[in-house]
């Protein structure tokens, strides 16, 4: 665990800033859905373990008034997100404290955010470059193909294939978070086998409301259509689904619109170094906004 550090922010009081166990983490995924991010049920239990380290909370006295996560994928690759001031305290430097306390901890290393268009100056200051927007799809999926025979439950002997095929999409090796994610209590996890090779995996989850599907990962628009298809069956068809897209897959744009979503919102993918070298085309859906 990191060491505390305190400052004190104009009219704020004395912010006490850690590094945040699990179990004190809990009350920012009520914040996120109270600005709308829609966040996965469990998620935050996922995601933790990836860097226990990562996962800072300002704190006035007992109260809770900050959070950001720096989450350290390798000794190359971070990222940022849950960047969060509570309701009626903004504008007092709470969070810019919060912030200046976790950075350091991403080292050298190239740091990726999801940020909100109306913030992107204020990353800019903070030696961001933008790479591409990000837009959410949302709503009640229509069914496309009949099942694809090539595409099946993911089971255990599938994980390691699967989380070689993750790293060509993914900045990073992360074995383990991959494993949780697959096989959460909720989550619906299916791949797509050619040859007895994995060619996409998708994972469907519930959200505060409806259901996230991320990653979607795919060789192809067709092997990601099949993926989808797969991941919606067994939804009611009231349920809404949402999705995230980079702005550049213009097939994957095509998917969301051909099985009945809409873009809702956009978010800004930035970089503090090179943009990372992943087979972005492959990248259908991203996995979470918040730890990329």
């Amino acid at each position: 665990m990191r060491p505390t550090t305190h400052t004190t922010p104009t009219g704020g009081g004395e912010l006490t800033v850690t590094a945040a166990p699990l179990d004190h983490w809990h009350e920012i995924a009520g914040w996120t859905a109270d600005e709308g991010w829609n966040p996965g049920d469990g998620d935050i239990a996922h995601f933790h373990p990836t860097d226990p380290d990562g996962f800072y909370l300002g704190r006035l006295g007992d109260r809770t008034v900050s959070a950001v996560s720096l989450v350290n994928y390798s000794a190359d690759y971070a990222f940022l997100g849950y960047y969060l001031v509570a309701a009626g305290l903004r504008g007092q430097g709470l969070g810019l404290a919060t912030w200046r306390t976790a950075f350091p901890h991403a080292g050298a290393r190239t740091v990726g955010l999801d940020g909100v268009p109306a913030q992107q100056d204020t990353y800019r200051r903070a030696g961001f470059t933008t790479a591409h927007d990000t837009l959410r799809y949302t709503g009640r999926p229509t069914p496309g193909a009949p099942p694809s025979p090539d595409t099946h439950p993911v089971t255990v002997a599938h994980l390691d294939a699967i989380a070689a095929y993750d790293r060509r999409c993914f900045p990073a090796d992360r074995r383990g978070f991959v494993a949780r994610w697959l096989t959460a209590p909720g989550h619906t996890a299916r791949v797509h086998l050619r040859d007895d090779k994995v060619a996409g995996y998708g994972v469907l989850r519930p959200a505060h409301s409806g259901y996230r599907i991320g990653p979607l990962f795919a060789d192809s628009p067709q092997t990601a259509g099949a993926l989808f298809d797969a991941l919606i069956r067994r939804l009611d068809p009231a349920d809404e689904v949402s999705l995230d897209i980079p702005e550049p897959n213009t097939p994957a744009h095509t998917l969301a619109t051909g099985r009945g979503l809409t873009p809702r919102s956009h978010t800004v993918r930035m970089y503090t170094g090179p943009v990372p070298t992943v087979d972005a085309s492959h990248t259908f859906g991203v996995t979470s906004l918040e730890l990329g």
